[in-house]
């Protein structure tokens, strides 16, 4: 499902009747917010549903695909989770 599937399912599923429009600027300050969270260093936890924050990777040694001979260092980095609640896992192993 991509981001206009995922409007036309929300629009449907709206008991508000709202517009696409005004769902899809509901889901871009949705997804700025969370961005902005973890940028900042912050988890958000959706209960029921999940929780999005970042993990911290640490430098480590990886090979060239091309060259499988070659060492290359891969620097450290965070990487952005999101980890399922236990309502989401229920309903999707149902």
């Amino acid at each position: 499902m991509n981001k206009a599937e995922l409007v036309s399912k929300m629009a449907e599923k709206s008991e508000l009747e709202l517009t696409k429009k005004q769902i899809e600027d509901a889901l871009n300050a949705f997804m700025a917010s969370v961005e902005e969270a973890l940028v900042g260093g912050e988890k958000v936890q959706l209960v029921g549903f999940g929780t999005f924050e970042t993990r911290e990777r640490a430098a480590r040694q990886g090979r060239n695909p091309r060259d499988p001979q070659q060492v290359i260092e891969i620097p450290a980095s965070k990487a952005p989770v999101f980890k399922a609640g236990k309502v989401l896992k229920e309903a999707i192993n149902k």
